[in-house]
């Protein structure tokens, strides 16, 4: 197959499919177009331009207040233009967002072979995460070839879903690939990190704290915010919190937040900032899913403030742990790892379950076989 269209639409799937595309690009066989939906626009440009990757086509289909219907409504319609114009053998998409289940449904009605990375995550809830559990499961049920990040993956394709095993890959995970490309490739003379580098307290320990989860909205985000309220009260820490535009995210946080002492709220990163802030932190507590899976390989521990997660290998190492949404919780795990040595020391002694930075040559490799 040498016509290979890889689509995607938000800065997480334009981190993990970037070192891929620049891996297929290697190879002079293949005929490689790039498509973005911008899903994400402003998030996804930023990406773009770090890693040097010009999309052929952009359907720029993100608009304010758009719902999860009219973004999928628009994706198929307007992704038809596209199959139509290159005529792909392959289309890759990308883990868990509307692009990709869309994307991936647009192609099988085509009668066009779809690759997905980053396959057989899963919950097995479908409110949780939401949209994305659907959206993968959707994506996994009409995939022709799976490359999965880990064994798990794998077996929750082969063993719960009956996929026939020779058409499921286990690759690591391309987001290893993009942290180690640009942990490589940063700037430190950037005037924005020059910036928030001088807003650092030196003297003291950064928690780096992120959050964006649907399902934790509400009570539960005004929860993790008092946690975090509570931990600005010690005089040995630096929360930094990068705040989400969704004014779901905004107003609790600041509300609760804002002009504390210890707690630097910022607007959000773009991904060159945010591996260099990462790099510098002591501790993450997060919602995110990448960053349970980049987090490792820096040797960082997380604590995710969701009840469960589609990236249990991470717990099962003890690289990340399960807080859940109260305060209580929260407050606990965080302060056992900023006092406690030896229990800081037990979430960083293992090697990332999802993998050494291998996996876009190891899918290049598969992909010129089929």
């Amino acid at each position: 197959m040498d016509k290979i269209l890889i689509c995607f639409g938000t800065r997480p799937e334009a981190i993990k499919m970037a070192p891929l595309i620049l891996e297929l690009k290697k190879n002079s066989s293949f005929k490689i177009a790039v498509c973005v939906t911008a899903q994400h626009r402003e998030m996804l440009d930023q990406v773009l331009f770090f890693f040097k990757i010009t999309p052929d086509y952009d359907l720029n289909l993100m608009q304010s207040n758009q719902t999860l219907n009219q973004l999928s409504s628009r994706i198929l319609s307007k992704i038809d233009v596209v199959l139509d114009d290159f005529k792909p053998e392959l289309v890759l998409v990308h883990g868990d967002t509307t692009t990709s289940s869309m994307v991936a449904l647009a192609s099988f009605h085509k009668h066009i072979k779809v690759a997905h990375i980053e396959a057989g995550l899963r919950t097995y809830n479908k409110n949780a995460p939401f949209p994305e559990e659907i959206n993968r499961q959707i994506t996994g049920r009409i995939a022709d070839y799976h490359f999965a990040p880990t064994r798990q993956a794998a077996d929750n394709l082969i063993y719960n879903e009956k996929i026939d095993s020779s058409n499921v890959y286990v690759t690591g995970n391309t987001v290893i690939d993009a942290l180690l490309l640009g942990i490589k490739h940063i700037n430190i003379e950037r005037l924005e990190i020059l910036e928030l580098d001088k807003k650092l307290d030196k003297k003291k320990r950064i928690i780096l704290m992120t959050g964006h989860r649907r399902e934790n909205f509400g009570e539960k985000f005004e929860s993790i915010c008092e946690a975090l309220l509570e931990l600005s009260k010690r005089d040995d820490i630096q929360i930094i919190y990068p705040v989400h535009l969704n004014p779901k995210v905004q107003e609790p946080v600041t509300k609760i937040l804002k002009n504390i002492d210890n707690i630097l709220l910022v607007n959000p990163l773009d991904y060159e900032i945010f591996i260099w802030l990462m790099n510098k932190s002591y501790l993450i507590i997060t919602d995110s899913g990448g960053v349970q899976e980049e987090a490792p390989s820096l040797k960082i521990p997380v604590l995710v403030t969701r009840e469960v997660t589609e990236r249990q290998e991470a717990v099962e190492v003890n690289a990340v742990k399960l807080v859940g949404t109260t305060k209580k919780t929260i407050l606990t795990e965080a302060i056992k790892l900023l006092d406690n040595k030896e229990e800081y020391n037990k979430m960083i002694s293992n090697d990332n379950p999802y993998g050494d930075g291998n996996a876009s040559r190891k899918i290049k490799d598969i992909i010129s076989l089929l």
